[in-house]
């Protein structure tokens, strides 16, 4: 059989997940191997918004080989600056290889007080995570490249996602897309305040419809859509609550994709756009058996283990899907329109 080598235009999608973001640097690392595909645009949330802020801004300064020290260079200082953070795993955990903080003591008390206590009834400081983008970003050069980026936060007031574009990137734009509101004050940018763009869309697919030029989009998720069994416990129930608000907007917007795709005259210039998308998914099963207290754990073994998994995820969809880039959805988009 032969295999067409011929330039693939794609898009990604990176959903936000704390930590676990380590896992979409591995990832991209790998996609940037590969010379057949070229980046058209990159939509993200949270920690997927500055992973991609890290790669446009990475690859405009230096191409594939530029995107892929700077990606690494982040997650380095992302875990040299939380070197003596409270939240640590207990000596049993280590001995174990146990990769959670749930038997942390202060994570514990921090996950009490997240359901008692406000952020705006404590004295906070700035957010570290401002002086490392500033480092690695930037963000003049972030607002001409050539890689479309898309960054989503939340309103507080309307509820509604703002998407902002490369010439509109700060430190603090990102800082608002991984704003969780129980751990976090609201960031204000032009005088609105805003949360984490995961709850109005982890990440937003519509501009990478609306605005670019590719038709397959990769989609890198690090919440599970579905998980076996009914959570119990307090922590349980409010982590899986977490995932499905998550996942709830991407998922809209590809069940919108499947079902334009059933329409045989799907109208409009709009609804065709839709309609023509080629969607793929790169996830990770081991990745979903983290625990959740595993996304505020920064150490650097932690984050080389999700990256070789990241890595790991992305060779096996090339390896069984490199020949759908262009061609058709390697994901089963009409199994979103199944009812239970």
């Amino acid at each position: 059989m032969t295999i067409d080598r011929s330039p693939v235009l794609i898009d990604l999608a990176l959903q936000g997940g704390g930590a676990h973001g380590a896992f979409t640097w591995g990832v991209l690392d790998r996609l940037l191997e590969e010379p057949r595909l070229e980046i058209d645009g990159v939509s993200g949330t949270s920690a997927g918004a500055m992973n991609a802020a890290v790669l446009v801004d990475g690859h405009a300064a230096g191409g594939r080989d530029g995107a892929r020290a700077a990606l690494e260079a982040f997650w380095r200082s992302v875990s040299d600056g939380a070197r003596f953070s409270p939240f640590q795993r207990t000596p049993l955990d280590v001995l174990l290889g146990r990769w959670t903080l749930d038997n942390s003591p202060l994570y514990v008390a921090m996950d009490l007080m997240a359901r008692l206590v406000s952020p705006y009834d404590l004295v906070t400081g700035a957010n570290p995570l401002a002086a490392i983008l500033a480092q690695h970003v930037d963000f003049a050069r972030l607002a001409q490249a050539p890689i479309k980026l898309f960054v989503t936060a939340t309103s507080v007031r309307t509820g509604k996602g703002r998407v902002f574009r490369n010439i509109d990137i700060t430190p603090d734009v990102l800082l608002a897309s991984a704003c969780l509101p129980t751990m976090f004050q609201s960031v204000e940018i032009d005088g609105e305040a805003y949360w984490d763009g995961g709850y109005s869309g982890n990440p937003t697919i519509t501009p990478l419809v609306r605005e670019c030029r590719s038709r397959d989009t990769v989609i890198v998720q690090i919440n599970p859509i579905e998980r076996i069994g009914t959570p119990r416990s307090a922590r349980d129930i409010l982590d899986r609550l977490n995932e499905v608000s998550f996942n709830g907007v991407l998922l809209k917007e590809l069940r919108m994709i499947a079902l334009l795709r059933q329409v045989a005259d799907p109208g409009n210039s709009e609804g065709a756009l839709w309609a023509g998308m080629r969607i793929h998914r790169i996830a990770s099963e081991e990745l979903a058996q983290l625990g959740a207290s595993s996304k505020l754990l920064a150490e650097w073994a932690f984050f080389l283990k999700l990256r070789d998994l990241g890595r790991a995820a992305a060779d096996a969809f090339l390896a069984a899907h490199a020949h759908d880039l262009g061609a058709r959805s390697s994901y089963d988009l009409d199994a979103l329109l199944t009812t239970e």
